[in-house]
């Protein structure tokens, strides 16, 4: 809180009056001003059920209004690669900045990732279709109520049942029953992953080494049936934004490598192929200090209450104690309130945040306390995440930056 100076007389005259009164702190970011991903028509989960609805499988909707119908329809995936880092870069990506304008059906815009934005949350959206409070991998590490213990949703540790945890079919999984030929092209590594179960899985998984293998063999998977659904993915420019930060000479050569994957399968489309090339998430760099980087590990006010820490340093969520959920709200919108959107699971749910319902199996998934980044800032824990910590990009809230990914779209 701001204090007004005693008052100052100089010669019979006093002092100006203060410009910001005692009483007039700042307020907390409304819950409400969170900018909402568009679920429902231009979310990272409404893209395969749109595509898959043109190629008439079942329970399938056209969601994403832009789109048009193609017999043949490919999602590469590029880990990290946001709307904004894409518009920044031309000159290292000029192939893929030349499809600017042919993003989401033509429109020139973005769509956004769901939130939070980080890839165990959005890939699982892609697959299945549906938004986070649905599928329920609402975050990077989460709270498993049936153990009381933090699960790594990317990692898959602890072991927990897959189907469990996501009951739901995959959108490939009903494609390929509705006699599509279905596919996945990816790292030979992500074939047999809990993630890859139950959020990717349906048809066949080949596993390409390369990236030119992974373009070369999506084509062949596109054209080896009259309706087909392929999906492929490159990881390592995600992996140099977190490791060197976004603009870094190693982040611009992935960019650069990517971009030429990106031309080699757009040349070899079949006919009647509709190309999409988009992205989990994007990314932002953080300053390594004390105002940019705030250690809960060694912030009394940010642990007092808190049994756990889960989600990640853009996109928290927080477990209280149980009875200290309202003391631990009102201590983390106090302390982070200007920085974060600060919401207890129920305003958040109510926000949208997480999509427009949430499944019970889902609730006790997110936080008690939910912290979503708005400035350019990290809650780490320098001593429980240290490798996560130590990223020099990151990613997870809802700020343009981080939210927003491409569709750009080629047709043969």
């Amino acid at each position: 809180m701001s204090h007004p100076s005693p008052a100052a007389h100089d010669r019979g005259r006093s002092a100006p009056a203060p410009l910001i009164p005692a009483w007039d702190d700042p307020e907390p970011l409304a819950v409400g001003s969170a900018p909402v991903p568009e679920y429902g028509s231009g979310s990272l989960a409404d893209l395969l059920p749109t595509l898959a609805a043109g190629m008439a499988v079942p329970g399938m909707t056209a969601a994403i209004p832009e789109l048009t119908e193609a017999d043949r329809n490919c999602v590469f995936l590029i880990d990290g690669l946001g709307w904004e880092q894409l518009r920044a870069h031309p000159d290292e990506a000029p192939f893929m900045t030349s499809l600017l304008a042919s993003s989401r059906g033509g429109t020139g815009r973005p769509i956004t990732a769901g939130y939070p934005a980080t890839t165990a949350t959005s890939l699982a959206s892609v697959g299945t279709g549906l938004p986070p409070g649905a599928h329920g991998l609402p975050g990077y590490t989460v709270r498993n109520p049936a153990t009381g213990a933090l699960m790594n949703q990317l990692r898959w540790k602890p072991w927990t049942d897959p189907h469990v945890w996501q009951p739901y079919p995959t959108v490939f999984q009903l494609a390929d029953a509705a006699g599509v030929h279905t596919a996945q092209v990816s790292s030979p590594g992500f074939q047999n992953t809990p993630l890859t179960k139950v959020a990717l899985s349906g048809g066949t998984f080949h596993g390409r080494l390369t990236g030119e293998d992974r373009m070369d063999f999506a084509a062949e998977q596109l054209a080896a049936g009259d309706r087909s659904l392929v999906y492929t993915y490159y990881a390592e420019v995600d992996g140099k934004g977190h490791g060197f930060g976004v603009d870094s000479d190693p982040w611009r050569g992935q960019l650069m490598y990517v971009d030429r994957l990106v031309q080699r399968l757009a040349e070899q489309l079949p006919p009647r192929t509709a190309l999409y090339v988009t992205a989990d998430h994007g990314m932002i760099d953080i300053p390594f200090d004390e105002q940019h980087r705030i250690d809960f590990d060694e912030d009394w006010e940010l642990r007092a209450g808190v049994a756990l820490l889960g989600g990640e340093g853009r996109a928290r969520h927080v477990y209280a104690v149980p009875g200290a959920e309202a003391d631990v709200l009102t201590c983390w919108r106090e302390v982070l309130g200007e920085q974060f959107w600060i919401a207890s699971r129920d305003e958040a749910i109510a926000a949208g945040w997480f999509g427009p319902h949430i499944d019970e199996r889902v609730y006790g998934r997110i936080g008690d306390v939910v912290a979503a980044a708005r400035d350019d800032v990290l809650i780490i824990a320098s001593e429980r995440e240290p490798k996560e910590s130590a990223m020099v990009g990151n990613h997870g809230s809802m700020t343009p930056v981080e939210q927003l990914v491409p569709l750009l779209q080629v047709r043969s």
